[in-house]
Formats: C-alpha cells, structure tokens, sequence
C-alpha cells in the first residue's frame, strides 16, 4: 500500500492535507481528509459572560465572522427570552446577506474560477487569482466588485469589515444611516446585473466539465438547510429540513432548540473536524449535506424571481435533488443573485430606519440555541449559563463539519476515477483538491472536535532523518 500527500490543499480557508493510498497496481483504495488545526473556543469561553459571547465567537475566522456573530446573538436572545425589534431583525438580515454577497464572490471568483477558467490541467504556476486576472481581467474586476459591495454594506452597518461588534444580544447596537441606505439602492442594480453575467457565464462552460458533475461527489445523500413557513429559503430566521436522496421531506420544522435530537456528532481518528449526522439514521445511513446545493435541494423555492428563475434551470438540467458536488458552484452563484435581490427588499423598506434596534434583559432561561443559515451551511451555536450569565458550557456545530461525511466520499469517488498511482499527473490531484474547495469548506471555523484524534508526532535531524516516533491511537 501506498500514500499519496496533498498538503496542504490550495486555495481554501484553514488548513488540510489529503491521504490517497493506493495499491501496488496504482489503484485507489481510499481518500481521507486530515484537519489537524484545533480551534478550542467551546472550552476558553467558559466563565465569560454571555453578552460577550457574539464578539468572542466573531473571531474564530476572519472569513465568516458575520455568521457566528449573528448564531452567537440568536442563542443569547434565548437567554434573555426577548423578541428584538422589528428593525433590528431587518438590519441583522441586511448584513446576513451583505455577507453571503461578499463570501460567495470570493469563493467563486478568488479560490474556485482559476480552475473553472482556466482549466483542471492548466499551469499550476498561473491557475490562481492572478492569472484569471491576466486571462480574464473584466471578470476580474466583476468579482472584487461583488465582493466590495458586501463589504461595503457590512462596513456601512457594523463600522468594521471584519470581526464587527455591532450585532448585540437583544438586537444591533446602533440604527441604519439613510445615506446607507440611499447608496444600496443605487448601487445594488448594478451588482444584480453583476451576478446575472457571472451565472451565464458559469452556465457557458459547464459543459467542458461534464466528467466533473459526474464523479465530483456525485453520489446521493440527504440534504438539511433552514427554510421559512412556506417552503421558501431563509437564512436568518427558518426552521430546519431535512430531505433524502429522492427528494422526499424526512423531518420539516425542526426548531432550534430541538437540533439535538436529530443531528448527532461523531469524531473521526484522522481529523480534529467533527463529523455530524442525521441521527435517527445513524453515521453510516445518516450522511447529509448543507451549504449551497443543500439548500438549493431542501427548499421548494428561493422566494425572489431572479433567483427562482435561475433555480428552476438548475433543477432542470441537474435533477430535483441535484446529487453532484460540483454544482455546489452553480447553486452558490444563484444563492449570490438571490442575497442580492433580498437586500433590495430590505432596504426599500423604509421601516429599516427605525431607531428602536435593541431590547434589554438578563438571563430568562439557562441556556440557548441560534441556528442560521451560514454561507457555507447550517450553523448552530448552543451555550449553557449559570444564574449570574456566566457560560458554563458551549457547542458549536459549523457548516463545514456538517459535510465532513460527504466531503470524504467525494474525496474518494474523485480519486477512485481520476487518480492513477502509476502514472501521476498534476492536474488528477488538482481534481481531487478541487471538490475539496467545491464544498467551500472554513476549517478555521469548524475544527472543534473533542476526543482522541490519531497523531503521529517525528522527531527529525537537520537532514530529516527520523530519529524516534510516538504514535497516539
């Protein structure tokens, strides 16, 4: 037996590295995915007060920190038993999808268009943001322009772009500008417009990827994805689904504080990343996906007309469930129209300017639960406090974690159809780290797995001889 090392997988958040063994006839035998970073932040919480908890949680990445500041807060409103303000709820919302406008664009246009652009195979040298920007320099600019909007709008709201604390328990900390307000309405037109060009153009070139969408993860799993009372998607308010392989709805309306009994987490040997499940199933049967083409699969529809239009293509060329991971692309490049057409909505209404944006309380309940729906998928904060607010216990289950199951099967389809271990070619492993990146997956924010994680620890002389081994199993 042989192993074959990515390390580190390209072009991601965090770090991981990739196992492919093969046999002595160079045919694959399995694919594992290694996360060894360790974040840590359910345990050094404890003791601190909970109102903290938001800009704590905030700095577990500098990607995602709108999406855990908005899950922190949800779950200490459950602490203090209040409903925020209208116009509180509104404005968490309209940085919600300011975020998913900013996160998407830098997915697709920085860490996944080198390879949709300029090919699997291409020079390795040049097949990164810099070379899409030689090749395709207008493309380019349209997705820092995306990107800058999202940011513009968080920065707008928040007065930070990254790890803002202007999202409070009970609310947001201070109301809408209308200048603000003003300048996301003229400019929201054009970035539409924007994510209307960049969807061709991805619908253009799927067809030069057909062995991709086939063996990129294609297998069928369940789904899960937040949705609203009608079916629709919701990232910020809704209740959770889960729907299987065929497109059946297993469990609707899951509310948070109920996620426990149907998601359960599992710890793998090789990885510090938790491995969640469908829990009445089992790990084995219970294996689901979230993030875009989970919840492109679990809701009935995205609830904006472009976006709407744009999905129902989808499901026509791809099948209701759509099963190949590679179309976590597509179906982040409608999610992407569809923030942007929700930020229209909200900020035509004017309500959005009311000054009341935050509710008062102490602790009303010893602990709470804030689900939303991050960028990359569902995201649970669940935090536990003694009669004085200080925590006592957290539990964080990131979107990332939630496709650990189904990111190491794809690893192993992938690398069961492209990679041949007597003949290795660049652009095979390329593939094998590419549905890696095709999940968008944040390790900085969901390593927090618990447990014993098998470790080999070398010590090495200035010639890297090994000079003794421990082995932890």
């Amino acid at each position: 037996m042989k192993r074959i090392t990515i390390d580190p997988v390209s072009r991601i958040e965090g770090h991981a590295k990739v196992s492919i063994f093969v046999d002595d006839a160079g045919k694959v035998s399995d694919a594992q995915l290694h996360i060894t970073q360790l974040r840590g932040f359910e345990k050094f919480v404890e003791g601190r007060p909970f109102y903290e908890m938001p800009g704590i949680t905030a700095r577990i990445c500098g990607i995602c920190p709108v999406s855990h500041l908005l899950a922190s807060a949800k779950a200490c409103d459950a602490i203090t038993a209040v409903n925020i303000p209208p116009a509180a709820k509104m404005l968490r919302m309209l940085l919600h999808y300011a975020q998913f406008v900013q996160s998407h664009a830098l997915s697709f246009f920085y860490l996944s268009s080198p390879d949709l652009l300029l090919g699997m195979d291409s020079d390795p040298a040049k097949r990164n943001v810099i070379g899409v920007i030689e090749k395709h320099p207008e493309l380019a600019r349209l997705g820092i322009e995306l990107r800058k909007f999202g940011l513009t709008i968080i920065e707008g709201l928040a007065h930070e772009r990254v790890h803002p604390s202007w999202v409070v328990p009970g609310g947001v900390s201070a109301p809408m500008s209308p200048q603000l307000r003003e300048r996301i309405l003229t400019e929201v037109p054009v970035a539409i417009a924007g994510a209307e060009r960049t969807i061709a153009l991805f619908k253009s070139v799927t067809d030069m990827f057909r062995e991709e969408i086939e063996y990129f993860g294609s297998a069928p799993t369940m789904y899960a994805g937040t949705v609203d009372p009608l079916g629709n998607l919701e990232i910020y308010d809704g209740t959770l689904r889960f729907r299987d392989a065929g497109g059946k709805i297993v469990k609707d309306g899951i509310v948070a504080s109920d996620y426990a009994t149907y998601i359960g987490e599992a710890t793998l040997p090789h990885s510090y990343l938790k491995a969640p499940f469908y829990k009445p199933m089992g790990p084995e049967k219970g294996v689901y996906r979230v993030g875009p083409l989970g919840r492109v699969n679990v809701a009935d529809r995205c609830g904006t007309p472009k976006a709407d239009a744009e999905r129902n293509e989808f499901h026509q060329r791809f099948g209701n469930p759509a099963h190949s991971s590679f179309l976590f692309h597509y179906a982040r490049l409608i999610e992407l129209l569809h923030a942007l057409e929700r930020i229209s909505e909200l900020a035509s209404d004017v309500n959005i300017l009311d000054r009341h944006v935050r509710a008062s309380a102490g602790v009303n309940s010893p602990e709470g639960v804030g689900i939303i729906e991050a960028p990359r998928g569902v995201l649970i904060h669940h935090y536990k406090v003694n009669d004085d607010g200080a925590m006592t216990w957290a539990n964080l289950i990131v979107a990332t974690g939630h496709n650990n199951f189904a990111i190491g099967h794809s690893l192993r389809q992938v690398s069961e159809h492209f990679v041949d271990g007597t003949h290795l070619q660049e652009g095979m492993l390329n593939r094998v780290s590419a549905v890696v990146r095709a999940y968008d997956p944040c390790f900085s924010c969901s390593t927090h797995a618990s447990g014993q994680i098998e470790m080999t620890i070398e010590l090495r002389d200035a010639r890297g001889t090994v000079l003794d081994r421990i082995e932890s199993r």
